[in-house]
């Protein structure tokens, strides 16, 4: 098991179906893991389903990081209470479909495209200058990002959009710092699990999330995890 005791970990979405298994693989591997959200409600939820995984490492934190100001003052407050950041993990997102595009409401475009685009930005802005040099900062998109999904439009646009987001600014740090892409499949969650052997769970996803921040001298990249196979060539990769 990687050990990454002392780093400082940061996931927002991390309450989500996916970000559950990133959080539970930081925390196993001994970090220490902020997860932002909205409502108490939901951070004693969200503890609650992670049972005997809520260590005293985890650090809920009722904040809402989607707007530039939000996540400023979230990397603020993480600096000032645990000293620094050290990675982070972004899998803000979440599914929208039903319409085509020209039947999309302002409503729509906002929800499913300018919010999470914006929220993807601001926490990039806000932590990528404070984050240590050892780290890493992985987004997490699905494959939508590389292909049109007819009906869900705006989430083909809106994680095409991050997934730029990573190559520009791998392209500007030049080196300076690792910002990884994971490219995502189907993934079997605790709320959606198809059963098929060969889709990666939510935990295998942390798996290669872990496995990219504990590679400290594996350049930033896009790293594909469309499946069981891909995973296991990421970890190779990582370990190498």
């Amino acid at each position: 098991m990687t050990d990454l005791s002392g780093r400082r970990v940061l996931v927002p979405g991390g309450t989500g179906a996916v970000g559950e298994g990133v959080v539970r693989r930081y925390l196993a591997a001994g970090a220490d893991v902020v997860v932002p959200t909205r409502t108490q409600q939901r951070a004693d939820e969200f503890r609650h389903v992670l049972g005997d995984a809520a260590t005293d490492r985890l650090h809920l934190v009722v904040h809402d990081y989607t707007t530039f100001a939000g996540a400023e003052d979230l990397a603020e407050q993480m600096v000032s209470r645990l000293g620094g950041i050290d990675d982070v993990v972004a899998p803000i997102g979440g599914w929208w479909a039903g319409k085509r595009l020209w039947e999309i409401s302002s409503t729509d475009w906002q929800s499913a495209f300018t919010g999470l685009a914006t929220a993807h930005m601001a926490v990039l802005r806000a932590v990528l200058p404070r984050l240590g040099a050892r780290g890493a900062y992985t987004v997490i998109v699905g494959g939508s990002a590389s292909w049109p999904v007819p009906g869900s439009g705006l989430v083909s646009m809106e994680q095409a959009a991050v997934l730029m987001m990573q190559r520009v600014v791998t392209a500007e740090l030049g080196g300076e710092k690792r910002v990884f892409a994971l490219v995502l499949g189907p993934v079997r969650t605790r709320t959606a699990d198809s059963g098929d052997p060969e889709h990666v769970t939510a935990e295998q996803v942390g798996a290669v999330a872990v496995a990219a921040s504990a590679a400290s001298t594996v350049a930033g990249q896009e790293i594909p995890v469309g499946d069981r196979t891909e995973a296991e060539k990421a970890l190779a990769l990582l370990a190498g």
